[in-house]
């Protein structure tokens, strides 16, 4: 469906047109309509289909004429990456628009915090906030959500896993009941839904693609003990010169520096980024590695859905994600958009069984490579002991 056909009004199609996208992604198509129809709505999309345009663009067609100053509509989310993102995003669609929008998020110097008071006492109409520094604006007493009519929670299963449940009942309780509520997770866990059914009245409910990766990815694993892995990855890096934007992800923050000082010593130039940074230091990597000054980027799960930078050729799991989940998010990271991209997965003796239940999970086996012969023979795939609650896995046939 083009975006002509969604009823949007012609300052936001002419946006649209002048970013250059011409069809909408499913999620979109879908979502637009009842979100413009003043519908709650619970939708359930992998990352990378355009979810963030789904109910920015009705929102924005929304608001358009929108005459005073007030908050109109609030977004959540899990990480001051994510935020930053949806908000560049709110600028670009906005472009023919009159519309106002503040990120809130922590991490910055106290001239940050007073221009983030001046946005929320003052009025902007989009604030896009993460829930911990949210609440410490709302903790001062000047916040006004009384004209607030659109509350959007994205990632939510993220910043459930997080552990921002209490934080978010406490904003959701400093909202009007009179409004229109958006969620939007990449996964749909029972605990998502209990969230839904406190917050939500009467909601639509899409879901699309859960947990499992973009068509356009091509998935492989090796099998492979720790001391290997950085030869490996030189191995595999030799053999792809042509990429020109990777990442690396791990399932720990301190493994981030370990690793860059690992590739380095094999001669592969590389920067890392996690939450032992400060905000202007991992904002200036990012953008090195947008504007692929920076061509390998090691970083952590956080970071899995606060990276949005089309065009990423490979994503390299140094560990197996302890959650299968994460499995989905960091490999969305690349064949966005309907493009093509590579994901290899480093899978250690201790790991197989997480192997196993990725696969159980998106229903598909991934393709085994045998490691090169300069880099040694590697681990057996088996598991070695019998799971939890969980029927065993069998490859198809």
């Amino acid at each position: 469906m083009k975006f002509t056909e969604l009823s949007l009004n012609s300052q936001i199609l002419e946006a649209i047109e002048h970013m250059g996208f011409v069809n909408a992604t499913p999620i979109q198509e879908l979502a637009i309509p009842k979100i413009l129809d003043n519908k709650d709505l619970i939708a359930c999309a992998q990352t990378g289909t355009g979810k963030t345009a789904a109910f920015i663009l009705p929102i924005l067609d929304k608001i358009t004429n929108k005459e005073d100053n007030s908050i109109n509509t609030l977004i959540i989310v899990p990480t001051r990456e994510l935020a930053i993102q949806i908000e560049q995003e709110i600028q670009g669609l906005a472009y023919f628009v009159s519309v106002g929008s503040k990120t809130i998020y922590g991490g910055g110097s106290g001239k940050d915090w007073d221009s983030q008071r001046e946005a929320l006492e003052e009025g902007t109409d989009i604030i896009v906030a993460t829930p911990g520094k949210l609440l410490s604006h709302i903790a001062q007493g000047y916040v006004d959500f009384s004209k607030l009519k659109h509350l959007v929670l994205d990632e939510a299963d993220k910043m459930l896993d997080m552990g921002f449940s209490d934080d978010l009942v406490r904003i959701i309780s400093e909202l009007p009941t009179d409004r229109q509520t958006l969620m939007f997770s990449a996964t749909m866990p029972s605990k998502i839904r209990d969230l839904a059914k406190r917050i939500l009245k009467n909601p639509e409910e899409i879901t699309l693609s859960i947990s499992k990766p973009a068509a356009g990815v091509k998935q492989s694993v090796y099998l492979t003990f720790d001391n290997q892995k950085i030869p490996l990855i030189k191995e595999i890096l030799i053999a792809r010169e042509d990429y020109t934007s990777i990442i690396i992800f791990t399932s720990s923050k301190s493994r981030v520096s370990e690793i860059v000082q690992g590739l380095r010593k094999n001669g592969i130039k590389s920067q890392g980024v996690s939450s032992n940074l400060n905000q202007e230091e991992r904002e200036e990597i990012l953008r090195g590695f947008r504007s692929k000054r920076i061509r390998i980027l090691v970083a952590t799960d956080v970071m899995s859905r606060g990276i949005d930078i089309k065009e990423i050729n490979l994503v390299i799991n140094f560990d197996t994600p302890f959650d299968a989940e994460d499995y989905v998010h960091r490999v969305g990271r690349t064949a966005r958009a309907n493009t093509k991209g590579e994901a290899i997965t480093l899978v250690n003796e201790k790991d197989m069984r997480k192997l196993a239940e990725i696969q159980r999970l998106i229903e598909a086996e991934i393709e085994q490579v045998p490691l090169p012969e300069s880099v040694g023979k590697g681990p057996e795939f088996a598991i070695y002991s019998k799971p939890k609650n969980k029927k065993p896995f069998h490859k198809k046939r």
